[in-house]
């Protein structure tokens, strides 16, 4: 510091001091650390390495090196920041898990999906890949700018040519001060194809592109089932996100039994901490559906979840799992990156292929202009030798007798500098006659190339389809095979599967009993003895009925209304349950004529004690509420008498006066609640018991222990709404079908 300093404090404001310092910590931040560059999707440190790899001379078919070479030249020559850094951002370019197409190829521990960690540098080695010497090619040819490295001793790319559409094939993270970029991996071959479409049609929209890389391709595959049109949008903005589900299939068990086997997980999710979360969750009860979780993966993932109970759909149990894990997850777009002037913007995808492509152009232009540089030189040297040729005993002569044969040579053949200090250089064996032919093959051939050269720089049209030849070759290479193929499932978006809370009740076999006096209760598996069921005093047994936990029970009452009770609410052990008045509002006076489980579909014959009914649809009988619903309108001194399945195509109506009628089931009215038609008349009395059957299969009923069956019915079918007549011969004197 200079004497001048010495003492010398000058007064700034606080809020200037901050300022200043802040927004140069943030635009070091932004420019030189966490943004990606759009022209070769790499940032400072991903640079770095790999040019210190190349200067190391580790391309693909070279040996490796330990790691902590690479990282002591980079950081020493390049990156003056902390090791353990650039080792990370080392590591994750050799991660076949991390990065969809690896710049580095790793030998040794390199860490795993599990969440491991790598082994430390000094054990671990490492060389390119050959997407790395793509991303490098032409770097040696002035086709980049460099500048000088933090110390100035020596010089590194400011960018590197970038043969490779590196930052979408592999995608970018990063949080700087007041921003942060996330780009997801996509498929190299699917992004070539749509820039080969943007260079033949320079307007194409993200619609257009998105037709050629339909969107992300993560390295450790999964389905991804966002929906088009988002992401479309988030295309055509540079912000959005992607839902990324894992990929699962059912494999079935012995005796009926199946469990779901989980193959690829969402991108950068690790695999024991989604096992540690799923076994969280199934502690706190938060998995209901789901019995257990077994990682059997090798070096292929294989998660198998079992269900509690068979009786689940694979699909509910998925469900309930992608809701509150990270078998589903979201990843954000935001391509938030540095242009070509160093500006971080977010770009659209048109945008950041145009700037790949613009890249890509210069990078051709420089290359070609320094090719052309090296031939005129070269062709300019060949002149000079080939006048040596036509000339030779005038050139040794002035070369041994003149004491400036330099300037001599130039004078007397018109040489330039360059061609007389060639000459002068040469070898006597290259005056051989052999020589002098491959130097005008040399010189004829470098003729032809430079004509090229001079054609390729003043045609912009020649210049976009050799950049579209090289994508093409790029396509070829990448873009198919183990490394190039798809990963990620182009899935569709989802259908809401709506996950009932019965979905979380275990599906286990019980049987419902109901008493006379009204009490409802449960027990587990199927009665074997019904008269050895115990009851209340004066009590006895009215209903029975095997179902499942799962199961929704409809009663029919006497009242004409219909009720809804959760089989899984019901009590269930030793006791004698609870009265259904407690449970519903039903009356003392109020009685059940049928207990059921609807079947989808079905349909029921409903009708009072006086001979009205008609038809309801199973579904109209569902009622949540604890006052059900009024399905069979009464008149005064009526009851609803039954509810029968109409699972036939004929009715067969016995009344109290022992007369029978049957007729077609097609002539009764099929309605959702109402008074209905009359079924069978009478004299005096009511409806006595009612059938719905097949007229083919005939009419049967209990007689005692036996089962009787009359298939001769014309002498009793009619229409509806007869009289009918006197039973067949055997008929119970009750009068009922079931004795």
């Amino acid at each position: 510091m200079p004497d001048d300093f010495a003492g010398h404090i000058e007064d700034t404001k606080l809020t200037d001091a901050l300022s200043e310092r802040y927004l140069a910590y943030a635009l070091s931040t932004i420019m030189s650390r966490s943004l990606p560059d759009v022209r070769d999707g790499l940032k400072p440190v991903h640079r770095r390495l790999i040019y210190a790899m190349h200067q190391l001379r580790l391309d693909p078919t070279a040996g490796f090196k330990k790691c902590a070479r690479v990282v002591g030249d980079v950081m020493g020559k390049y990156h003056p920041h902390g090791d353990s850094s650039i080792y990370d951002a080392m590591v994750r370019m050799a991660q076949d898990f991390a990065a969809r197409f690896p710049l580095v190829e790793g030998q040794g521990n390199f860490g795993n999906v599990d969440g491991d960690n790598p082994a430390a540098m000094r054990y671990t080695e490492a060389r390119l890949t050959q997407v790395a010497q793509a991303m490098l090619q032409g770097i040696d040819e002035n086709s980049v700018d460099f500048r000088p490295t933090y110390d100035g001793e020596e010089s590194e790319p400011v960018v590197l040519p970038g043969a490779f559409p590196n930052l979408l094939a592999n995608g970018a993270a990063g949080i700087a001060v007041g921003m942060a970029t996330s780009i997801p991996p996509h498929n190299a071959g699917e992004v070539c194809a749509a820039a080969l479409h943007l260079i033949a049609h320079p307007d194409a929209t993200a619609a257009d592109l998105l037709r050629h890389m339909p969107g992300p391709d993560f390295p450790t595959g999964g389905v991804l089932v966002e929906d088009a049109a988002s992401i479309q949008s988030t295309y055509e903005t540079g912000r959005g996100g992607f839902r990324l589900r894992a990929k699962w299939a059912v494999e079935k068990g012995q005796y009926g039994t199946w469990y779901v086997v989980v193959t690829e997980i969402p991108y950068q999710v690790q695999k024991n901490k989604l096992i540690e979360q799923i076994a969280q969750l199934m502690e706190e009860k938060k998995l209901p559906l789901l019995g257990d979780v077994r990682d059997e993966s090798s070096d292929v993932i294989r998660l198998v979840l079992e269900p509690k109970t068979r009786g689940v759909e694979p699909e509910v149990l998925m469900e309930t799992v992608f809701r509150i894990t990270a078998l589903e997850t979201r990843f954000s777009l935001n391509m938030n990156v540095l242009d070509a002037t160093r500006t971080p913007r977010v770009m659209a995808l048109p945008e950041v292929l145009r700037c790949w492509l613009d890249h890509r152009h210069e990078v051709l232009v420089r290359r070609s202009n320094h090719r052309l540089a090296a031939i005129e030189r070269r062709i300019e040297v060949l002149d000079g030798y080939l006048i040596v040729y036509l000339n030779i005993d005038d050139v040794i002569r002035i070369i041994r007798e003149e004491d400036e044969p330099k300037s001599r040579l130039m004078a007397h053949f018109s040489l330039t500098e360059t061609q007389a200090e060639a000459i002068l250089n040469m070898r006597l064996r290259s005056l051989r006659r052999l020589e002098e032919m491959e130097i005008r093959k040399e010189h004829k051939a470098l003729t032809a190339e430079l004509k090229g050269l001079q054609t390729l720089l003043g045609s912009e049209k020649l210049r976009w389809k050799k950049i579209a030849d090289e994508i093409e070759a790029t396509r070829k290479k990448f873009g198919s095979g183990p490394l190039g193929d798809r990963r990620t499932e182009m899935g569709i978006m989802p259908t809401v599967v709506d996950v009932a809370p019965d979905a979380f009740i275990e599906r286990e076999a019980i049987t419902v009993i109901l008493s006379e006096k009204g009490w409802i209760r449960a027990v587990k598996g199927a009665v074997a003895d019904p008269a050895e069921l115990k009851f209340k005093e004066g009590d006895k047994l009215k209903l029975i009925m095997p179902c499942f936990t799962t199961d929704k029970l409809t009663l029919f009452s006497t009242n004409g209304r219909a009720y809804t009770l959760k089989a899984a609410d019901l009590p269930r052990g030793r006791g004698d349950g609870q009265a259904l008045r407690v449970v519903l509002d039903m009356t003392n006076e109020d009685d059940v004529t049928l207990l059921f489980v609807p079947t989808e579909g079905m349909k029921y014959l409903l009708a009072s004690n006086a001979g009205r009914g008609f038809i309801v649809p199973g579904e109209e009988l569902g009622a949540e509420r604890r006052a059900g619903k009024q399905v069979l309108n009464l008149k005064p001194g009526e009851e609803a008498a039954f509810c029968v399945p109409a699972d036939g195509d004929h009715v067969a109506a016995v009344g109290e006066n022992r007369k029978l009628l049957v007729f077609p089931l097609e002539q009764i009215p099929e309605m959702p609640r109402g008074s209905g038609v009359i079924l069978q008349r009478y004299g005096d009395g009511g409806l006595a018991d009612l059938k719905v059957f097949k007229l083919a299969d005939g009419l049967s009923w209990r007689l005692g222990e036996r089962i009787r069956t009359e298939t001769n019915l014309r002498e009793w079918l009619g229409a509806r709404g007869q009289a009918g007549r006197m039973p067949p011969s055997g008929f119970p004197r009750t009068p009922r079908f079931g004795g």
